[in-house]
């Protein structure tokens, strides 16, 4: 598996959880709806729901029931790793998203992530830098 999408999907499951005891839910639950429509439009309806469930299942939990939380977060991180497995088209479109809801306001934008990948073999050497490098 794509450790990108891995991280991505990771990173999603948290939020959807995280938002669902938040105002921004309403404009989660519809952009993650939005986003399914177009993979998986007979399908998006029923995401909404199980959404709505997600949020139901953690104000009854309460606090101190973390495991609840996290069940929750492995849900639907393999639901979303899923969907960008079968749909890789959208993952910048679930990056945007995911940036759009973790925005607060008054902050800056966050740095773009830097992804790199090296393979080396036999007396190679690999440098990789998201910034400056300097070699002596």
């Amino acid at each position: 598996m794509d450790p990108e999408i891995a991280a991505l999907a990771g990173s999603a499951g948290t939020t959807i959880v995280t938002l669902a005891a938040t105002d921004a839910w309403e404009r989660a639950r519809d952009g993650l709806v939005a986003l399914w429509r177009r993979a998986r439009p007979t399908g998006a309806d029923a995401v909404g729901d199980e959404l709505s469930t997600t949020r139901d299942e953690l104000a009854t939990a309460g606090p101190e029931d973390t495991e609840t939380e996290r069940e929750l977060v492995a849900q639907w991180r393999g639901r979303v790793r899923r969907l960008l497995v079968a749909h890789p088209e959208l993952e910048s479109e679930l990056r945007a998203l995911l940036a759009e809801l973790t925005e607060e306001p008054g902050r800056p934008p966050a740095a773009p992530t830097i992804t790199q990948h090296a393979t080396a073999s036999g007396n190679a050497r690999v440098y990789q830098a998201g910034g400056d490098m300097r070699i002596g």
